[in-house]
């Protein structure tokens, strides 16, 4: 009756060790599967605002490519100014195109980061420098596009002051 009882004991044990083992095991695996969800859930952000920068990016560069067209429009019809000045708000816009889509891609860069910090797969790590590659092309992008906007208004500048020392000679 001891030796089972002893048995028994010991079957309880193991038993009780192994329910141990795998409590201990849940909650690594919840923790686990906790973190994973944070990250998705950042990620996913990240995704969206690089989705949402891209939509405001392409936005501008519709307006841009509309004002292009009166540019030529004005321009066939010989009213300088007019086009001088539709072509600098132009290119004011595609220069705030520039920049949201380096916004986007510094985004995009983000969530790929944090993907390698979750995933340190080869994919993931491509992925990432990638949009690192990206955001520096499209911030490269984005100052050239300024300068070309501010150079663009210069222009504009300084034929309005031509025509206004026009016209004092008339």
């Amino acid at each position: 009756m001891n030796q089972k009882r002893d048995t028994l004991e010991v079957t309880l044990q193991k038993m009780q060790s192994e329910i141990d083992h795998i409590r201990s095991n849940y909650f690594q695996l919840n923790s686990s599967y906790a973190v994973t969800v944070g990250s998705l859930k950042t990620l996913t952000t990240h995704a969206a605002e690089a989705a949402q920068r891209a939509a405001t990016a392409a936005e501008h560069a519709a307006i841009s490519s509309e004002h292009c067209a009166e540019v030529t429009r004005l321009a066939a019809a010989i009213s300088v100014l007019d086009a001088a000045s539709l072509a600098a708000e132009s290119a004011k816009i595609s220069a705030r195109c520039a920049i949201e889509s380096a916004a986007a891609a510094a985004s995009a860069s983000a969530a790929a980061a944090l993907a390698v910090a979750n995933h340190t797969e080869e994919a993931s790590s491509q992925a990432a420098a990638q949009a690192a590659d990206a955001t520096r092309f499209a911030a490269e992008a984005a100052a050239k596009a300024v300068q070309m906007s501010d150079k663009a208004a210069k222009y504009l500048r300084d034929m309005e002051v031509k025509l206004a020392k026009k016209t004092k000679l008339i």
